[in-house]
């Protein structure tokens, strides 16, 4: 639930460019590929998101998984996307989830979606342009 917290809140006082060196696997240690320990940590967060007496979209909750995550030393991706036009005027057009490997762990929504950003797998930014 603090991670949970401290991601709204750097959200809401922090650029998000100064936020992003802080997302996405550590560099300082050797990654790993554990989708399960993943999933069961996503589960977590998505637990903790329902209890809190404040919402918490999906870029906070990816963020704070992303976090604990990194302290692990596990790999994984934090992707931020946006729906395509042909999906209409939804007011949740942007939408972020995180990733091990190519599974989604926590965020995974019905697309199209058309990705603008993603950090990770091994501490880059990789912005698409279109």
């Amino acid at each position: 639930m603090g991670w949970l917290g401290l991601a709204r809140l750097g959200l809401k006082v922090v650029p998000f460019r100064r936020l992003r060196t802080h997302l996405g696997p550590s560099t300082r240690r050797p990654a790993r590929h554990d989708p399960a320990a993943a999933r069961q940590l996503a589960a977590h967060v998505a637990r903790a998101a329902g209890r809190l007496p404040f919402a918490t979209k999906c870029l906070p909750q990816a963020m704070a998984l992303g976090w604990m995550l990194r302290w692990r030393g596990i790999d994984h991706s934090l992707v931020i996307a946006v729906r395509t036009a042909d999906q209409g005027l939804d007011p949740d057009r942007l939408h972020a989830w995180l990733a091990v490997g190519e599974e989604i762990v926590l965020g995974e929504l019905p697309g199209p979606w058309l990705v603008l950003f993603r950090i990770g797998p091994a501490g880059r930014d990789e912005v698409l342009e279109n």
